[in-house]
């Protein structure tokens, strides 16, 4: 058991309410065996794909139930692992891949027929030594999405390529009255995670294993990083106030053309249209910073993952069949808007995302949370953490990355 697992402990009694948030059942095939489920996709984007499974089999039912992701998706499931009553089916994701990996709360996959279609970085993201314990059937790419027609109101005529084009169009646009740009930052800021993966890229990919292994470190590679990203606050183009915002709230000030630029993923663009069909947009990757060349955050997505103790892993592999098989992966990419990556389906995708999609798909992509190679839940909630702090103007960027020395050696 790790240490982060038998850390949990101490909160299992507090956490257990959250493990059965918005709990819900599939459209009842009526069958014999019922298939426990622990999506953070909410009803309404699952109850689609779970009703056409069960119709596709009417001999299995999937009781669903959902908690909102990050770090209450995974404070519910410790919790169910901690108490034995961990679903049939869940999702493994960056942020607990090691935990449950380590902890041997994941099934094997390596092998099974619903991997053939499936990208090797896709497999890899959730495997260990040759392993496979996710199915993670799309990815995601985190950019920048721009409102054309406010960025034309300024005399912008493309995104820009390099982030000191990108603060002089934040400074041109605030000087014409208009909110330049925002994020939320209660997660990992994607334009660092982006900074950070293009740095990696150009380097050779070897950042993460100089950390890990001690001839490296945090304040060496994050810090030039760092100093980059908050000169968003440090130059006033930002508010230091983010720190209180939702990533609901900044999708609400873009649909409402009252900010030119925020930070998103392929699931921002279905709720702007549906909310926005008249805003012009579209996205890009974050712009290169210091000579590099502009990249996107991102990792493949979570993947579904099987209990080892289940006592329907039949079932459970009926369903992950299911999900990776054109007819699945169709009613799952509708419901999600995700850029799927299985070599047998075309994913159907909205033009705002054409300049980010063949990055997506190849996994030119860099995401910390997946990258580091041990104790990735506390060192994230470490950096999210004091990231909020710089943003507040208390510690300096090389603070931040001091601390997650600390924090990794304490690990």
């Amino acid at each position: 058991m790790s240490r982060h697992v038998r850390n949990m402990a101490a909160v299992l009694a507090v956490a257990t309410g959250l493990a059965t948030s918005a709990c819900g059942t599939g459209g009842g095939g009526g069958g014999g065996t019922t298939l426990s489920l622990l999506s953070w996709n909410g009803e309404q984007v699952m109850t689609p794909v779970i009703e056409a499974f069960e119709e596709a089999h009417p001999d299995i039912d999937v009781e669903a139930s959902y908690s909102p992701p990050v770090a209450e998706y995974i404070q519910s499931l410790q919790t169910r692992v901690l108490s034995g009553t961990a679903p049939d089916v869940f999702l493994i994701a960056a942020e607990n891949k090691t935990n449950l990996i380590e902890g041997g709360h994941v099934l094997d996959l390596a092998g099974e027929e619903f991997l053939a279609n499936v990208p090797e970085f896709n497999q890899r993201t959730y495997g260990a030594d040759g392993a496979v314990h996710g199915l993670s059937l799309s990815s995601w790419g985190g950019g920048i999405l721009y409102n054309e027609d406010l960025l034309a109101d300024v005399g912008a005529e493309a995104p820009p390529e390099t982030w000191e084009e990108f603060l002089d169009l934040c400074a041109t646009l605030q000087d014409a009255g208009i909110t330049p740009y925002l994020e939320p930052v209660d997660a990992m800021p994607g334009v660092l995670a982006a900074f950070l993966g293009a740095y990696d890229a150009a380097n050779g990919n070897t950042m993460d294993d100089e950390i890990f292994a001690g001839t490296s470190t945090f304040e060496e590679h994050w810090t030039p990083l760092l100093e980059q990203y908050y000169r968003l606050y440090d130059e006033g183009l930002v508010t230091r106030d983010t720190v209180g915002i939702t990533a609901d709230q900044v999708q609400s000030e873009f649909a409402n053309g009252r900010v030119a630029m925020i930070t998103a993923g392929p699931w921002t663009v279905p709720p702007l249209r549906d909310s926005a069909p008249d805003l012009n947009f579209r996205m890009a990757p974050v712009p290169g910073v210091a000579g590099g060349e502009p990249y996107l955050s991102g990792a493949a997505s979570p993947g579904y993952a099987i209990n080892p103790d289940s006592e329907n892993i039949e079932a459970a592999r009926t369903f992950l069949s299911f999900l990776a098989s054109p007819e699945g992966i169709a009613v799952l990419q509708e419901a999600e808007g995700s850029i799927t990556v299985t070599s047998d389906f075309d994913p159907p995708l909205d033009e705002a995302l054409d300049p980010i999609v063949d990055d997506v798909r190849a996994g030119n992509l860099y995401l910390p949370q997946i990258s580091w190679q041990r104790a990735e839940d506390v060192l994230n909630i470490e950096a999210v953490a004091q990231i909020q702090r710089m943003v507040q103007g208390e510690i300096s960027p090389r603070e931040v990355a001091q601390a997650l020395d600390r924090k990794l050696a304490a690990s």
